[in-house]
């Protein structure tokens, strides 16, 4: 689930992000818009309009903290929604191991990966060239909201499932990265499953 805040470019409204939906619907109360696939009547996220009357927040994604999360599901009982918002703890992007590298079946440059990322081991097709095994590396799992504002997705390339990225430091964000093509690689100390950019700022 990513919680979004752009006062500047959307308004004072804070856009809580949990599911795709090619056709959706919304469903306002008071302060709270829900939106709804319409294929499958969930819930794909949430509008809290007018959100710095009761909580002041800055730009970019929101931490959802237990005061946060307690506020809004406030907000949805009082509006007269039955859900209530809970959020997965593990970090969106983190450290991982690539554990196996295989050449991709329909591709002459990507590569199916195996990486542990301290909790589970993801599948990821990888198209940079400086990729390998036993590489300590930076991923990006299903939900993560990148800095340019992409939102990483389960997907399919060239029929091989993939879910998550292994980043470069230019998709990261990271000062003075390099331009090229080709993924950041971390020390062989990096542990799987780390917040990565918690230990950025720890070290920079």
């Amino acid at each position: 689930m990513i919680f979004y805040y752009n006062k500047s470019g959307i308004g004072d409204t804070l856009i809580v992000y949990k599911n795709d939906a090619t056709k959706t619907e919304f469903e306002r109360k008071e302060d709270v818009a829900r939106i709804v696939d319409l294929e499958t009547k969930r819930t794909t996220g949430y509008n809290f309009f007018n959100i710095s009357q009761v909580c002041p927040l800055e730009d970019g994604q929101v931490p959802a903290d237990a005061a946060l999360l307690s506020l809004l599901n406030d907000k949805l009982k009082r509006a007269g929604f039955d859900e209530q918002l809970t959020v997965d703890e593990e970090p969106a992007i983190v450290t991982g191991f690539v554990q196996e590298m295989k050449k991709h079946p329909d591709s002459d440059h990507m590569h199916v990966c195996k990486v542990d990322i301290g909790t589970r081991t993801l599948q990821i097709v990888c198209g940079a060239p400086n990729i390998d095994q036993g590489q300590h590396v930076v991923v990006a799992r299903i939900g993560a909201l990148m800095p340019d504002g992409m939102i990483i997705r389960p997907t399919v390339l060239r029929g091989i499932p993939s879910d998550g990225m292994i980043c470069s430091a230019r998709e990261l964000a990271l000062p003075n990265a390099p331009q090229r093509r080709g993924i950041l690689v971390l020390d062989r100390e990096s542990v799987p499953g780390r917040d990565f950019f918690a230990d950025f700022k720890q070290h920079a």
